[in-house]
């Protein structure tokens, strides 16, 4: 008997999906509840696991492929052998199963690389864009490190006119655009082209959280089972914000101004496939524990690809992180329809002017970008003025975040 793979219901308002990377081919046996293929939407990756135990005898939708759901994807024939059930999954030649996200697999069938040769860095062992491409980068042939010395030049001659260049040295890469990649270019330009974007910076002294963090770090991870970082009481500082300048927490709808009276808090998470931001729901009712371990399951999940369509949705402002990349100093675009957006920074020790004398601090920069259709320049200043006034008194959050 023949059970065709249907494309499942995505999520609310989704209507469509890409094939990101089949998990079996054809002939290959199957079992019940085995990931058979990755579906793309616009803002998660979907696993399509099989229903019935057999073969997979033909694939009708190949990588790459535009779906909507309730078409077929492929078919599956049961087989009268219930050994084939114990076969174990596959890939490449190894026999062992490699687990890989979509952009990974992609890109080593564009490179030639053999997926299966290549050890994962990600969670569980999974495989990477950037695991591909060192292994890819690295069997590129290099010039011989002890070639024999050269013979002695001979006197110089005209120069001949420039050899066209060879194929090799002007070599080119294909990677297809993932869907999520698409949907976030096409919101980033939106954001931009809808919104009267403005962005305004100041500095934080980071000494009072550094030092209150130094103090409590082992007793907090001891007693919650979690780090205290430094999102949390930028949350805070946000929230407290928040609650001082509500238009930061509003958007615009036709001709109206729809102000939030809670707080959903947007985190920014890099993933190998693209920003996503995951939504901590919510956040004003959060210790700080809780808001701490809030953000490691978002982002735990952002990069395994086990985010869901209500994870994505919603969120009244956002922040985001370019400090742990090195960022001294950025604009971050709105994550429409938010009107606020807070950027944080890396932490840099630089001399600044304390009671008439020059200390070294520990320093970030952070900007506001906001829209300026609902929000002026005197709310905006004030705004970040309020987050850092928070963030250098710590002790402040428990009363006003």
């Amino acid at each position: 008997m023949a059970v065709e793979i249907k494309v499942p219901t995505l999520g609310e308002s989704i209507v469509e999906a890409t094939v990101g990377a089949w998990r079996k081919h054809e002939g290959d046996p199957i079992t019940a509840g085995e990931v058979l293929v990755e579906l793309e939407t616009d803002k998660v990756t979907v696993e399509v696991t099989a229903t019935e135990s057999g073969v997979l005898s033909r694939i009708l939708k190949p990588d790459g492929a535009v779906v909507t759901i309730g078409e077929t994807l492929g078919v599956i024939t049961e087989t009268a052998a219930a050994p084939v059930a114990a076969a174990p999954p596959h890939d490449g030649a190894t026999g062992a199963r490699v687990v890989a996200t979509p952009v990974a697999r992609r890109v080593a069938e564009t490179q030639g690389v053999d997926i299966a040769a290549i050890p994962g860095s990600g969670p569980g062992g999974r495989v990477t864009k950037e695991d591909v491409l060192k292994r890819e980068s690295a069997s590129r042939p290099t010039p011989a490190a002890h070639a024999p010395p050269p013979a002695p030049t001979p006197p110089p001659a005209p120069a001949p006119a420039p050899a066209p260049v060879s194929g090799e040295e002007r070599r080119e890469e294909r990677i297809r655009m993932s869907r999520r990649r698409q949907t976030i270019a096409a919101r980033l330009v939106e954001a931009q082209r809808t919104a009267a974007m403005l962005t305004t910076f100041n500095e934080i002294d980071m000494s009072a959280v550094i030092e209150l963090r130094k103090r409590h770090r082992d007793q907090f991870r001891e007693r919650h089972g979690v780090g205290l970082g430094f999102m949390s009481f930028f949350t805070k500082a946000v929230i407290g914000a928040l609650k001082a300048f509500p238009l930061l927490n509003a958007e615009i709808r036709g001709d109206e101004i729809i102000v939030k009276r809670y707080y959903d808090i947007g985190i920014a998470v890099s993933t190998d496939e693209g920003l996503v931001v995951p939504v901590l729901r919510d956040a004003d009712r959060l210790s700080f524990a809780e808001i701490e371990r809030g953000i490691e399951d978002l982002a735990r999940r952002a990069r395994e690809s086990k985010l869901t369509i209500a994870d994505l949705q919603g969120g009244t402002f956002t922040i985001t992180n370019g400090g742990i990349f090195g960022s001294l100093m950025s604009t971050p675009i709105l994550n429409t329809p938010q009107v606020g957006i807070l950027g944080m920074h890396k932490i840099q020790e630089r001399p600044v002017a304390l009671n008439g004398q020059v200390v070294i601090r520990p320093m970030m920069y952070v900007a506001l970008s906001y829209d300026h259709r609902i929000i002026d320049g005197r709310e905006a200043v004030s705004f970040l003025v309020r987050v850092k006034e928070l963030v250098e008194d710590p002790e402040r959050l428990l009363l006003e975040g």
